[in-house]
């Protein structure tokens, strides 16, 4: 049998755990990974070839560019994550058991409640639910959704037990509608199991004229038709108490979706959804029990702490491996990442953004090095539109910093499309600079020559020589001939003449290798801070420390 795109055929494996043995639908999971496996499962997809540092600018936008999706950097935060939800879809199913009756008896409790009209019907009335809630909160940006997106990615979302003729849903997840209403969203759910399994339940149920009850009842029955392990419901700010028939009405459906229809609900949103779940805590009841994560911002390590075992300095160290520059520093300097810092507040996609748009910057410029100057810059021109949130979380107040829960950075494409188009507009400058016809593979293997210690001088002429003798071959064959020819080259006897030295102009200092003192200058915004600048690099020469040495 071929199964539907997304399905699995079912494998039971023993979990180790008694209260789930015997349990189809648990025991066809995949197995509870250790620390070390979720590590490696989680991680980023982004791989870094040394070669592609040289390839043409063009292209190495579209490489820097992946890492708005691509990377991802497991922290302790995601460890939690990751074991709540592992923990929760499990306990999901122990009281909904394929193979005892005990998921027919929900069921069979979902049809009463269909043809009663009533969410507090029930038939076999030993039924329990064991299932659990959570909400997520936590400001834009600060990769809730990415995250789970990513711990749900190791749960195939289909499984089908041949034995039980029987479709399991491991997972289900919908966007709460920007109108707020609980009809909307119902029809969301409708909505999304009409994608994953090719159904037509909108047309059946959600164009029609149903209550919001009749809707959730409809829910209940068919996500223990498919035995839906967990629902999350994202962006749950949107939910508008209004629109909703007020906050008891709301927090009504939330502990229905809970404890009538047993499925484990995992609500994600900003700040600003704390009203829905604070009604739930003030409620004597507190039907709906939700746990709570709260995700803030990356903390700024303290002076005492080792920043490489923070989470934001293990955060900033892998994401600075991921640079496609001729001129990177392998560390970071400590100036650039207390900016990196400031200008972040540790907001990891605002960090990512950052050091994206930077890294493109430098290449367009040709500075090719993230500096303070290109963050500040990027910051200020690509960024705007996040400043007051920024301000707000610098200033540490609550009140302002509620104002600006929902952070958005719009068009990040289309600034990455400007800067590339300022590339392509240079591009016949570049090119002219070195005389190869706009041969890029030329101009790769010349700049890979030169990033090696060669004489860019002596070169020319002879990769010039190499792709016009030996037009069939690749990089890698060219490479050792023309560094036989090169070294033959530096043996012959120099020519007596009189060269004279290669200027550069003011405009291009920041061209040039770090230590250099020109490339100081371009960056230093006063004398103060050339003077600070040269005095880091160890090229003045501290006569206090010298004759305190000699004392």
């Amino acid at each position: 049998m071929t199964l539907p795109s997304g399905m699995v055929s079912a494998v039971y494996r023993e979990t180790g755990v008694l209260s789930y043995q015997g349990n189809p639908l648990i025991e066809a999971l995949p197995p509870i990974l250790e620390r070390k496996q979720l590590k490696a499962a989680l991680g980023g997809s982004i791989k870094l070839r040394p070669a592609d540092i040289y390839l043409d600018g063009e292209t190495r936008i579209h490489i820097i560019s992946q890492l708005l999706d691509g990377f991802f950097q497991p922290l302790a935060r995601h460890i939690q994550l990751e074991s709540k939800i592992s923990i929760m879809l499990r306990g999901g199913y122990v009281g909904r058991n394929l193979a005892t009756g005990d998921l027919t008896a929900h069921i069979q409790n979902g049809y009463e409640r269909i043809m009663r009209g009533d969410l507090s019907a029930f038939r076999f009335d030993h039924v329990e639910s064991t299932a659990k809630s959570l909400a997520f909160i936590g400001c834009s940006g600060s990769g809730k959704t990415s995250s789970l997106n990513r711990i749900l990615a190791t749960y195939p979302q289909l499984i089908h037990h041949p034995e039980h003729n029987f479709t399991q849903i491991v997972f289900l997840k919908i966007d709460c509608p920007h109108d707020g209403s609980l009809k909307s969203l119902c029809h969301n759910f409708f909505r999304e199991i009409d994608s994953i399994l090719a159904t037509n339940y909108v047309r059946r149920y959600g164009e029609k004229r149903h209550s919001v009850e009749t809707m959730i009842a409809i829910m209940s029955q068919l996500a223990n038709t498919y035995a839906i392990g967990l629902l999350v419901i994202d962006e749950i700010q949107h939910l508008s108490v209004r629109a909703s028939g007020g906050a008891e009405k709301m927090l009504n459906f939330f502990v229905t979706l809970v404890n009538e229809i047993s499925v484990p609900v995992v609500m994600v949103g900003t700040p600003k959804a704390r009203p829905v779940f604070e009604t739930d805590l003030r409620s004597a009841r507190r039907g709906a029990g939700f746990g709570s994560i709260l995700w803030e911002p990356l903390s700024k390590p303290s002076a005492e702490e080792n920043v490489l075992r923070t989470e934001w300095g293990a955060f900033t160290q892998k994401l600075w491996k991921y640079q496609w520059l001729t001129k990177a520093s392998e560390i970071i300097p400590d100036e650039l990442r207390d900016l990196w810092f400031d200008l972040s507040q540790g907001i990891m996609d605002v960090v990512i953004k950052l050091f994206v748009l930077s890294q493109i910057r430098a290449v367009v410029t040709g500075t090719e090095r993230i500096t303070p100057n290109i963050m500040k810059a990027v910051y200020q021109d690509e960024l705007k539109p996040i400043h007051p949130m920024m301000e707000a979380l610098r200033s540490g107040d609550p009140s302002k910093i509620a104002r600006y829960s929902d952070l958005t950075i719009p068009d990040i494409d289309k600034k990455i499309l400007e800067l590339s188009n300022l590339l392509e507009s240079s591009k016949d400058q570049i090119r002219k600079s070195v005389q190869y016809g706009g041969n890029d593979q030329a101009i790769r293997l010349h700049n890979m020559l030169v990033d090696m210690g060669y004489d860019s001088e002596l070169l020319e002429p002879l990769v010039q020589r190499a792709f016009e003798e030996y037009t069939e071959l690749q990089i890698k064959d060219l490479m050792p001939i023309i560094l036989k020819w090169y070294q033959s080259s530096e043996q012959s006897p120099p020519v007596k003449r009189k060269q004279k030295p290669k200027s550069i102009k003011a405009k291009d200092w920041h061209t040039l290798n770090s230590d250099d003192l020109r490339f100081m200058h371009s960056q230093a915004a006063n004398e103060e801070q050339m003077l600070g600048a040269v005095q880091q690099s160890g090229l003045v020469f501290n006569t206090d420390q010298w004759l305190d040495s000699v004392d």
